[in-house]
């Protein structure tokens, strides 16, 4: 998983033909919940899916671009464009459809 900021978030989610960027803070223990579960999807979906991460204590302006009220919350974009939101820190299989959903 790569880290972004707010000089990496834009050209790396235009990039990314399908994207799952995870929202997290490093205080928020529901986040380091998500985050090995992240890590093995990213190991899964090698190759069509690219999963990264923001801090959003370090980045203010893109949470609230994205509208990001809770952590964790994983926003699924699909050629730049956000087609999905996970909130909370769900089991890896409710984790899993939304994306498999998303990647029809």
């Amino acid at each position: 998983m790569k880290d972004l900021d707010a000089n990496t978030f834009d050209k790396a989610i235009q990039e990314a033909k399908f994207a799952v960027v995870d929202f997290w803070a490093d205080w928020c223990v529901p986040c380091k919940r998500v985050a090995p579960i992240l890590e093995e999807l990213s190991e899964e979906y090698k190759g069509k899916v690219e999963f990264f991460k923001l801090n959003v204590d370090e980045n203010p302006e893109i949470a609230s671009k994205m509208k990001i009220i809770s952590i964790p919350t994983m926003i699924i974009f699909k050629e730049g464009k956000p087609v999905d939101k996970i909130v909370g820190a769900l089991p890896k299989q409710s984790i899993k459809e939304a994306i498999d959903r998303n990647l029809e």
